[in-house]
This record gives C-alpha cells, sequence and structure tokens, in this order.
C-alpha cells in the first residue's frame, strides 16, 4: 500500500464524526433490519433471502453501484461484491459476512431489542450486522460530504462463521489487488484488532480390534484405551506462553460395556499464534501412534485459519487508523485475540489488513451479544477517515 496520505476537500474527520453522529438513528435502524434477517450458515434459503435484502439496501443507501456480482457458491450462501467507483483501479476492500451462528427460529424468541443502558441486542448484531452498517455507511458519509476517495469494494460472503471454505478465494483474490483490506468484524471496546491466532480443526479416528471383555480380553484391542494414551500427549503439547492451545472438545466411541472397543474418535480444536507453531502442532498430529502395534490412528482435518501476525506490510494501515481515532476521540489500542476471521487469510498472504473495525459491544455467540449504540457512529466515522486517507499525495 503506498505510504503518504492526505485529506482532500477539506473534509475533516470531525466533520464526517459530525455527519454520522447526526444520522446515528437510520444506522441503528439498518442494523435492526439486518439483524431481522436470520442468516444460520447452512440455511440456503434465508442466506439468499437475505443477500437480496442487502444489495437492495446497499443501493439505497449508496446508490447505483459500479459493479455488482452475486458469486453462486455450490452449497453455500452467496458472496456479495460490489464496487463503487472504478473497478480497475486500485481501492480499499472492506469484507464482513452476514452469516450468524444463530439457528433459525432465534429471532422469535430473542428480537433485536434496544436497551436502557444504551446497548442494543440480537442475534448477530454484534458478530457482526452492525460490522456491514459501519462499512456502508462510512462510505456514504464520505460521499454525503463530497469527499475524494478511492474505489471502495465491499465482499460480504455468507460461509465466515464456518471457515469461509468456498469464499475465501473470492476474497484472498479481491485483496491481492486492494491497497489495503479493512475486515469489518466486531472490536474489542473502542480498539481494533491486529493479531488473531490461527484456528485449527483435527480429528483423531483410532481403529481397534473388538473382543468379548471377560472371555477374551487379550485377543482385542482398546481403540478406546489407545485414546486415552494419545490425548494426554496432545494436552502435553500446549504451550500457553506461546499462545498454543488443544482442547479437546468431543469424545466418542465403542459399543457397549463387555465389548473391547473396536473404534474411538476425538476433534480438538487448536490455536496457535505463529506459523511456527502451527507448523510444529500440525506434525505432532501427523506423527500420532498408539502404544499397541494393533492400533490404527488416522488424522483428518487441519488448519482451518493461518495466524494472523502483525508485520511491517500492515503497520502504515494500522498507524493511518490510530491516527483518526486519535482526532475522532482517542488514540487506538491492537489487541491479539483467540478467534479467527477472514482477516487471517489476508494477512498471511503478506498483504495489508486491519481488523476489528466494526460494532463495539461483546458477547459473540452468546445470548448476551450486544453492540454499544453510542459507538455505532464513531465507528463509521473511523472507517470512512481511513478510507479518505487513502488518496496518495500529488
Amino acid at each position: 500500500m503506498k505510504e503518504a496520505y492526505v485529506l482532500a476537500n477539506d473534509v475533516t474527520t470531525t466533520h464526517l464524526h459530525d455527519w454520522a453522529k447526526a444520522h446515528a438513528e437510520d444506522m441503528v435502524a439498518d442494523v435492526a433490519m439486518l439483524v431481522g434477517h436470520e442468516t444460520p450458515s447452512r440455511d440456503l434459503d434465508l442466506l439468499d433471502t437475505a443477500a437480496g435484502a442487502i444489495t437492495a439496501w446497499m443501493r439505497e443507501r449508496l446508490g447505483e453501484p459500479d459493479r455488482l456480482v452475486r458469486h453462486k457458491l455450490a452449497g453455500h450462501g452467496d458472496a456479495i461484491d460490489v464496487t463503487y467507483g472504478d473497478p480497475d483501479t486500485a481501492g480499499v476492500l472492506l469484507v464482513g459476512h452476514y452469516d450468524t451462528v444463530w439457528p433459525a427460529g432465534t429471532l422469535a424468541e430473542w428480537p433485536f431489542t434496544i436497551r436502557d443502558d444504551g446497548t442494543a441486542t440480537g442475534p448477530g448484531a454484534y458478530d457482526m450486522k452492525a460490522g456491514l452498517v459501519t462499512a456502508v455507511w462510512a462510505l456514504r458519509a464520505l460521499r454525503e460530504a463530497g469527499a475524494d476517495h478511492p474505489p471502495v469494494r465491499f465482499i460480504f460472503n455468507g460461509d465466515e462463521e464456518i471457515g469461509s471454505p468456498v469464499s475465501r478465494p473470492i476474497i484472498e483474490k479481491a485483496a491481492a489487488t486492494a491497497l489495503s483490506t479493512l475486515v469489518l468484524e466486531p472490536g474489542v471496546g473502542w480498539d481494533v484488532k491486529t493479531e488473531r491466532k490461527g484456528v485449527g480443526a483435527f480429528t483423531v479416528n483410532v481403529s481397534g480390534i473388538e473382543s468379548h471383555a471377560g472371555n477374551d480380553p487379550l485377543g482385542g484391542s482398546s481403540a478406546i484405551h489407545a485414546m486415552a494414551e494419545l490425548i494426554p500427549e496432545l494436552v502435553a503439547a500446549q504451550d500457553h506462553a506461546a499462545g498454543t492451545t488443544i482442547n479437546v472438545g468431543v469424545i466418542g466411541g465403542g459399543t457397549t460395556r463387555n465389548v473391547v472397543a473396536g473404534a474411538a474418535h476425538c476433534v480438538a480444536d487448536v490455536r496457535a499464534s505463529t506459523t511456527a507453531e502451527a507448523d510444529r502442532v500440525a506434525e505432532l498430529f501427523a506423527s500420532l501412534e498408539a502404544s499397541d502395534p494393533r492400533i490404527e490412528v488416522e488424522v483428518t482435518g487441519g488448519w482451518n485459519r493461518p495466524p494472523m501476525q502483525f508485520t511491517s506490510v500492515s503497520r502504515p494501515l494500522w498507524e493511518m487508523a490510530h491516527d483518526v481515532s486519535a482526532e475522532l476521540r482517542e488514540p487506538l489500542e491492537g489487541i491479539s485475540v483467540g478467534g479467527g476471521s477472514d482477516a487471517n487469510f489476508i494477512a498471511a498472504l503478506g498483504l495489508p489488513v486491519l481488523d476489528g473495525l466494526g460494532a463495539s459491544g461483546g458477547g459473540p455467540h452468546a445470548r448476551h451479544e450486544h453492540i454499544v449504540l453510542a459507538d455505532v457512529p464513531d465507528r463509521a466515522a473511523l472507517v470512512a477517515g481511513i478510507l479518505q486517507r487513502h488518496l496518495p499525495q500529488d
């Protein structure tokens, strides 16, 4: 990305902030509208309806785009790909997702609600439908103010909560041609995310030999007993100081009490802060062996998202965001978190990216999920200011 930036048309960050605050109620209404569309990652009908509503909403708020594509992805929600400005000129990529972890029917018992404590709650409000609103209203603020800005490309995918298995190539290709990428996942308080752990899901399948536990205990070889050997090996490989965790969250096997178990399995969630640690853990899973040679061990799965590390490539983008934030209200802090996002893919390509620019609030994937209403216009102004500073000096 370019290293020198200037403001244009004398539109200041304060001007953008004042405009955003004047439209705060409309922004919150848009969050309520998006939350009103249930979007579980596996429900293609609901995702399709929501994608149509999102594209219509973007047209209403921003006008007709210069380019709009709904990428049809087999078995998954569409990736909405919208550009304002010359599609052939390098611009800024804004990435977000419209799918949520909440099943259909959740909204009936937990509707979008504005609370007396200055927060609003509802399924997916924080993670991350308010982030989509932040992105769209940031560009609208610039357009309404008459401020120059680079082309802005939005990609909103419908499979992020299950690891972006089909939209990932679309996002990576778009990021490769962008000046930089802003990911509108939720922030941490007012702060943004500069580092994320890599995320892995490994399944260990153990095949043993069944036999009668009483009449022929030595004729069999227990898959469950072998698994009981392997799990402590996995747990011992954790390195909390290095940011590496291994959690065996699912385990099963066997058929009944008096049968030596012929099969067992476990599923482990793995997080790592560095590529070196991710490689070490992958090698561990690949080398797993039981002490009984009659036992077969098979490992499937792997790393879903590589670690997102803060590098010199993203530092100019971070400094830009820091400067805008200082003008708005206070300097930013860069936060490292354990969860992954689409920012992990972009960082792993060595491209400039900043994450956590969406809503302030808390409780992602939990019933206490909420957004801080006062921060909704502030976040839009922050993103608008970052976009504006992507204009190069003459």
